[in-house]
C-alpha cells in the first residue's frame, strides 16, 4: 500500500503514462488507481479508433507535435506487440467551392506540422481511392490508420505490470490529504507523506501523484485543492453504421472540411478493425459524464455543467449550431442528409443507430474550448506533490506514446525522481 508515484486513471494515457515512468525508474513502487473494474472502460474503450497524422492542429502547438510523434510511435508500437491495425488512410474532402481554400491552408498546416505523404488530389484521384465518394478536391492523407485503442490500452496494462507496476481497479478515488508525522518517523518525516482514499474507505500511501481521469480531471483537481479550471463539459457523440451489406461504399476514411465558425469537426467515414463502418459523430451536451445513452442522467453532472457560466457562452455564440446538432440526434434522415454531401448513394435505409462516446471537453470561463493538452500541478503540501493532466482530447489516443514521454520528462523534473 506504499507508492513512490500513484497514477490516477486507467485509461490509454495513464496507463501509458505509468508504463513510461515504470520503464525509466524501475527500482520504484507504481501504481495505477482505476474506479472501474477494468482498464480503458471509458474514453479510451469509447473512441473512432482513428490514428491521426497531424494534420489540423497549429503548427507549433502540444497537439501538432504529439500527434505527430504519437502517431509514429503507435505504429513502432503496434509492429513490435503484433497488434493489427490498418493503415488505410483519409481523404478531407471539400464538396463545396468556398471549402477549397481552407482545405488548401488545412494541406499547408499539416505540412507545416511534417506531416508525412500529404498532398492535394482532384475528383478522379477521389474516385480512384473512393469509388463511392464525391468530391471536388480532397487532401490525402496515406498514413492515418485505424487500430483498436482498448487492445493497445490493454497492452500497456501489461506492460506496467510485467515491470513490476500494480493496476488496483474498482479504486475512485475521493479524497487526498496529507498524512500527520509522527515521534517514531525519522527527522525526513514520512517516506510516503500522501494519503489517497478510495470510496470504500481503503487507503493507499504515496510520495507523489500523476492524474490522468479524463472526465473527472477538474473534480480531482478540487479535491487535491488544485484549481477546478479548466472546467469538464461533457459530449456525447452518437454514430450510426451502415448495415454490412453496404460496407463496401467506404474503403477508408472520410472527413469534411472542417468549418472554423464550428466548434466539433462534423460528420465523417470511419472504418474500424472489425470490418464495420461508423458515421457520425454528432455532439450534444450530455446530462452525466458518463452518459452513453440518449436518457442517462445525473443531477449532480447536469447542475455542474449548466450552472457554469462558460458553458453558457459556448451555448450562445453556437445556437445555430447546436439545435441543428440536436434535431440531427433526434432524426436519423438529417443525418444521412449530411453523409449524403459525399456518398450521394447512402439512403437511411442503410444505416443503423451505433454505439456512443462521451468527450471530456474542457472549457474556459470565457466558453472557449480549450484546444491544447494542459498539464499543471499547485501550490501547498499535496498540490506540490501531484501533476494533472487536465486535458488530453483527441487525438490523445493517438499520441498516448509521445504524451507519456512529455509526462515522465515532467515527472521527473517537479518530483526529482
Amino acid at each position: 500500500s506504499t507508492f513512490d508515484v500513484a497514477v490516477v486513471g486507467a485509461g490509454i494515457v495513464g496507463l501509458a503514462s505509468a508504463r513510461e515512468l515504470v520503464r525509466r525508474h524501475p527500482s520504484l513502487a507504481f501504481a495505477v488507481l482505476e474506479k472501474e473494474k477494468e482498464p480503458a472502460h471509458h474514453q479510451s474503450g469509447h473512441n473512432s479508433g482513428v490514428i491521426h497524422s497531424g494534420i489540423y492542429y497549429k503548427p507549433g502547438s502540444l497537439k501538432a507535435k504529439l500527434c505527430v510523434q504519437g502517431a509514429a510511435l503507435c505504429y513502432e508500437y503496434c509492429d513490435q506487440k503484433g497488434i493489427p491495425y490498418k493503415q488505410c488512410g483519409k481523404l478531407i474532402v471539400a464538396v463545396e467551392q468556398d471549402e477549397i481554400p481552407r482545405l488548401k491552408a488545412l494541406y499547408e498546416r499539416g505540412l507545416q506540422n511534417n506531416v508525412r505523404g500529404l498532398k492535394l488530389i482532384g475528383p478522379k484521384e477521389i474516385q480512384a481511392k473512393e469509388p463511392f465518394c464525391r468530391g471536388l478536391m480532397a487532401l490525402d492523407s496515406p498514413y492515418t490508420g485505424i487500430v483498436n485503442y482498448k487492445q493497445v490500452a490493454q497492452s500497456y496494462a501489461e506492460d506496467f505490470q510485467e515491470a513490476g507496476g500494480m493496476i488496483l481497479t474498482d479504486f475512485e478515488v475521493t479524497n487526498m490529504e496529507m498524512a500527520k508525522e509522527s515521534s517514531s518517523e525519522s527527522e525526513d518525516g514520512l517516506k510516503y507523506p500522501v494519503i489517497v482514499r478510495n470510496s470504500k474507505g481503503e487507503e493507499i500511501y504515496c510520495r507523489h501523484i500523476v492524474t490522468c481521469a479524463g472526465l473527472y480531471s477538474d473534480r480531482l483537481s478540487e479535491i487535491s485543492g488544485c484549481s477546478p479550471e479548466p472546467r469538464i463539459v461533457p459530449f456525447r457523440g452518437d454514430y450510426l453504421v451502415l448495415k454490412p451489406e453496404k460496407c463496401y461504399m467506404v474503403k477508408g476514411n472520410i472527413y469534411p472540411v472542417p468549418n472554423p465558425r464550428f466548434p466539433f469537426l462534423g460528420f465523417h467515414f470511419t472504418p474500424r478493425m472489425d470490418g464495420s463502418v461508423w458515421l457520425g459523430p454528432n455532439a450534444v451536451l450530455a446530462f452525466k459524464r458518463e452518459g452513453y445513452k440518449l436518457f442517462d442522467f445525473s443531477t449532480g453532472d447536469f447542475l455542474d455543467a449548466v450552472m457554469y457560466s462558460g458553458l453558457w457562452k459556448l451555448v450562445l455564440r453556437n445556437l445555430s449550431y447546436g439545435l441543428s446538432e440536436m434535431y440531427r440526434a433526434c432524426f436519423l434522415s438529417a443525418q444521412v442528409k449530411q453523409l449524403q454531401r459525399f456518398i450521394p448513394e447512402v439512403t437511411v435505409n442503410d444505416v443503423l443507430r451505433g454505439p456512443s462516446g462521451v468527450r471530456a471537453q474542457a472549457l474556459d470561463s470565457d466558453g472557449n474550448l480549450v484546444d491544447d493538452f494542459v498539464f499543471d500541478g499547485g501550490s501547498g503540501d499535496i498540490g506540490s506533490r501531484i501533476l494533472h493532466v487536465r486535458n488530453a482530447p483527441s487525438p490523445a489516443a493517438t499520441s498516448s506514446l509521445a504524451i507519456a514521454e512529455m509526462i515522465a520528462d515532467e515527472v521527473k523534473r517537479r518530483f526529482e525522481l
